[in-house]
C-alpha cells in the first residue's frame, strides 16, 4: 500500500486562501498521477484536481478553474495544490490520492481512477 498524508488544511473566511501538501515516504510521487478530491458527508467524493505523472499535465474541475492550482516540487516529492478565493462551497474533506494502475497516459477527474488515498484534511471555508 502506498503511503501519502495530507496536510494544510483549516478554517478560512471566504476569499481566503489555503496550501494543500500532499507527501510520500518510501516512493517517488512523480511516478503517478496524483489527485486531490473532496468529499463532503452525504455525498459522493468529487474530482478537484490532478497532475499527470512525469509530463506533468494538469486538469482542473471546472468549479476550481481560474481559483485552485496544483503543482508538483520533485525535489521535496511534494504535490500543492494552492486553493485562492475559497467559497463557502469549497468545505469539505480533502484528499490526496494515487493512480498506480499504469494503464492511462494522464490523469484525469475520476474518483475510481485512484486506488490509494490519503486519510484527508478538513477545509472549512466559513465567514
Amino acid at each position: 500500500q502506498l503511503q501519502i498524508v495530507e496536510s494544510g488544511g483549516g478554517l478560512v473566511r471566504p476569499g481566503g486562501s489555503l496550501r494543500l501538501s500532499c507527501t510520500a515516504a518510501g516512493f517517488t510521487l512523480e511516478y503517478y498521477h496524483v489527485g486531490w478530491l473532496r468529499q463532503v458527508p452525504g455525498k459522493e467524493p468529487e474530482g478537484v484536481s490532478c497532475i499527470s505523472s512525469f509530463d506533468g499535465i494538469t486538469s482542473y474541475a471546472d468549479s476550481v478553474k481560474g481559483r485552485f492550482t496544483i503543482s508538483r516540487d520533485n525535489a521535496n516529492n511534494t504535490v500543492y495544490l494552492q486553493m485562492n478565493s475559497l467559497k463557502l462551497e469549497d468545505t469539505a474533506v480533502y484528499y490526496c490520492a494515487l493512480d498506480s494502475s499504469r494503464v492511462f497516459s494522464q490523469c484525469a477527474q475520476v474518483p475510481t481512477r485512484y486506488d490509494s488515498w490519503g486519510q484527508g484534511t478538513q477545509v472549512t471555508v466559513s465567514s
